[in-house]
């Protein structure tokens, strides 16, 4: 069977398109609705930095925070709404469900860092960053420790 290098780069092309293209902007660059989320979502926080990512014909932006020095991402719609928050969570202040579930995907990994997962107001997951030997992965449970059916 014989393979086009047509079939090959619009197959290429079409998964690139699938995923999220991401590019970092500035503040000014923000529409206002999105600017008085941040605006309300940074109250405390220094401001790391942001970046507008289109996904499906969407158009997203994203502010990085660190509040309390923990990470905290806000995924905004351009109207304003959140659509995804991901929030660092210390380990000892998990659910024991939780704890229970990261250790046991971590396995012989190291749980470096644990965020809240939280769409459309809803906690959808725990995610992690592991390290096993010299490489990071990242792992999810439920809200109730369990593993997902799928990624969030």
């Amino acid at each position: 069977m014989q393979i086009s290098t047509f079939t090959v780069a619009a197959a290429i092309t079409l998964t690139t398109i699938a995923f999220a293209q991401e590019k970092r902007i500035q503040r000014a660059d923000l529409p206002s609705a999105v600017e008085k989320t941040v605006l309300a979502q940074s109250q405390g926080a220094t401001i790391k930095g942001f970046s507008q990512e289109t996904e499906k014909g969407q158009v997203y932006y994203e502010a990085e925070l660190t509040l309390n020095g923990h990470s905290k991402d806000v995924l905004i719609d351009a109207k304003g709404a959140i659509v995804e928050l991901e929030e660092q969570v210390p380990f000892d202040t998990l659910p024991s469900a939780v704890k229970d579930g990261l250790n046991a995907k971590a396995g012989a990994g190291k749980i470096l860092k644990v965020e809240s997962l939280t769409k459309h107001d809803n906690l959808v997951a725990f995610e992690a960053v592991v390290q096993t030997g010299g490489k990071k992965r990242e792992i999810q449970v439920g809200p109730d420790g369990k593993p997902l059916a799928h990624e969030e």
